[in-house]
């Protein structure tokens, strides 16, 4: 078995957690091939691609897409065309809400509106706000805000300058990722295999390590593994069962659980916090998955 790894030219140096995974590869004799997605490669000569960290496809969204298409048209995409262009838009927060998951209260703001923030805000009494793009990675244009004037005039600005060129999502601002953090599961064919709590530094909201946030071995909580729960099932029947899923978690001030996002395209797995056979579980997977 032969695979290619789907990563991309500017790696930062210091992301290593895949090495644990790497290992189990080799250890069952499956040989693969880290390449940057936008290499000039013939992706036929594999049996299949795994997307693994394609960290800058937001920024060339187009080209990425474009990548897509011809990838999967050479060999077995992991996860799908399909999936993938679905989970890059975050319009699909929207229909995982319709479909009656917990999502944060959202206002949907789609490009070429016009858009009164201020109104919003007191139509929904909600006194802090946070706006983020329905296409993006690792905090892009993410604005958070209060009611005073300058909050107000900073975010209208925000709304103004990107809503002309890309949808955006207005949310209430849950202060419990600064003091608690984000959670995640991490799921390998619909299995738990390991959870996450991601803890921004002191006053900050961005629980990337690129901005020097912490991450630490968590167990989902009951709730937390409903809402997944409810989450997986609606995909599956969507698209069938998945290699891989990471499922994010915020909470609100009473202790409500809210699907943050569902990242299905290149998420850090943390298999530093994983048990110690969840690289292995992940392997197994992807070769049984290979073999049918």
């Amino acid at each position: 078995m032969n695979i290619a790894i789907a990563t991309c030219t500017n790696l930062p140096s210091f992301e290593k957690d895949d090495q644990q995974f790497f290992e189990s590869l080799s250890e069952h004799n499956i040989k693969y091939e880290i390449i940057a997605w936008d290499a000039d490669k013939d992706w036929s000569q594999f049996d299949a691609c795994l997307i693994r960290t394609t960290w800058d496809y937001q920024e060339r969204i187009d080209q990425f897409r474009e990548w897509l298409e011809k990838v999967s048209k050479q060999t077995t995409l992991i996860n799908s065309k399909e999936v993938i262009l679905w989970n890059s838009h975050k319009s699909y927060l929207k229909e995982l809400e319709d479909s009656g998951i917990d999502i944060a209260p959202s206002e949907w703001l789609f490009k070429g509106g016009t858009y009164d923030i201020k109104s919003i805000m007191q139509k929904r009494s909600w006194n802090k706000g946070f706006i983020k793009p329905l296409v993006g990675a690792n905090a892009r244009e993410c604005c958070r805000f209060d009611l005073s004037e300058k909050g107000l005039k900073a975010a209208q600005e925000h709304i103004n300058r990107l809503s002309s060129e890309e949808d955006l999502v207005l949310q209430p601002y849950l202060e419990s990722v600064e003091k608690f953090g984000e959670t995640s599961g991490i799921f390998f064919s619909h299995q738990l295999s390991h959870g996450v709590l991601k803890v921004p530094v002191k006053g900050d909201f961005r629980v990337q390590d690129d901005y020097g946030a912490k991450d630490y071995v968590y167990d989902l909580k009951k709730q937390e593994q409903a809402v997944a729960e409810k989450a997986l099932i609606w995909l599956e029947k969507k698209f069938g069962t998945l290699l891989y899923a990471r499922i994010d978690f915020l909470h609100g001030k009473n202790g409500e659980v809210y699907l943050n996002e569902i990242e299905l395209i290149e998420p850090s797995l943390f298999f530093r916090h994983g048990k110690k056979n969840s690289a292995e579980f992940l392997v197994k997977e992807l070769m049984k998955r290979l073999k049918d």
